[in-house]
């Protein structure tokens, strides 16, 4: 099972890059059957017991949502759209954009409402089974300390105040109706705007960041949202909500790019060091868990991971 979910993970990547290269020979039953080693019947059969869908309505549904924000930041027609991403006809395409998302492609660009994308799946995750790094941490790397200020923003999230880390918030979430990981980050990567967003990143979780929300009087709560601007006016979902986070001061501490199979808890227990060891009687802050503060982690292995702690000037 295991090598099976790490050759679908694979697959994965693959139908996103033959996407965005508009190849959509390679994207044929038979020639993803081919590269997993298996039968077409055997390869989609595998895949939806892994996923749970069809391979060929997964592909569907990842051409649509990279049609969708093309529909929403290009001014390309929507004939020349539905080209670019292999549907038949304009009408085709417009049927499949309606049938999924309850609005036609014209209409959803005069007024782009959050709709749930299908985000990149998430096949395989070594951590997630339960299971260790692969072989030696291999990094070197230090965890860099320093401090900054946010500017005020928004933060459109949900919450949830029992879950003790990432994994553990979303099986809590998945038991509560519209909050659980495929919806959220789907609706997540439909909101143009967030403030930590990659514009070379389309449909996979860009921008979108876990937190560690002070309410007062101890209570914590974690939250999963993205960062938005303070003038945003655009829609919000009805299942998510809304915190105004003032200007402040934050201690980051920070770990370079990394490989995720390999030292993801290596690194995570660095941070958490650095982050329990440090002094702040050498410098003029102190750690601020006051009511209305927010902590932000980010995970970008390609780049960083960080972790971001309120603090105030002593």
């Amino acid at each position: 099972m295991y090598d099976w979910n790490r050759m679908l993970h694979l697959i994965v990547n693959e139908i996103d890059e033959r996407i965005k290269d508009h190849d959509d020979e390679a994207l044929t039953l038979k020639s993803l059957a081919k590269r997993l080693g298996y039968s077409e019947f055997h390869a989609t059969r595998r895949f939806k017991d892994v996923s749970g869908m069809h391979l060929s309505d997964y592909i569907r549904l990842r051409k649509l949502a990279f049609a969708l924000i093309d529909v929403r930041d290009t001014q390309d027609s929507l004939f020349d759209i539905a080209v670019k991403y292999g549907f038949g006809s304009h009408e085709a395409f417009t049927r499949s954009f309606k049938t999924t998302y309850g609005i036609t492609p014209k209409k959803y660009r005069q007024n782009p409402l959050p709709v749930v994308l299908r985000t990149k799946l998430s096949i395989f995750d070594r951590y997630y089974l339960g299971l260790e790094e692969i072989g030696m941490a291999t990094s070197t790397r230090d965890v860099k300390t320093y401090f900054i200020t946010l500017p005020a923003h928004l933060y459109l999230h949900i919450k949830n105040y029992e879950s003790k880390g990432y994994w553990d918030f979303w099986k809590k979430q998945a038991t509560i109706p519209g909050q659980n990981w495929d919806t959220i980050c789907g609706l997540l990567d439909s909101i143009k705007g967030n403030l930590d967003g990659h514009v070379d990143v389309l449909c996979n979780y860009s921008g979108q960041v876990m937190a560690r929300m002070y309410e007062g009087n101890g209570a914590i709560a974690e939250g999963y949202g993205i960062r938005l601007p303070l003038d945003y006016k655009g829609p919000i979902p009805e299942n998510m909500l809304v915190a105004r986070i003032p200007e402040h001061d934050y201690i980051v501490f920070e770990h370079g790019p990394f490989d995720y199979e390999q030292e993801n808890e290596t690194v995570e227990k660095k941070l958490i060091d650095a982050e329990l060891s440090f002094d702040y009687s050498k410098t003029g802050y102190s750690h601020d868990a006051s009511s209305g503060r927010v902590g932000y982690f980010y995970h970008i292995p390609a780049l960083f991971k960080k972790r971001l702690e309120p603090v105030r000037r002593r």
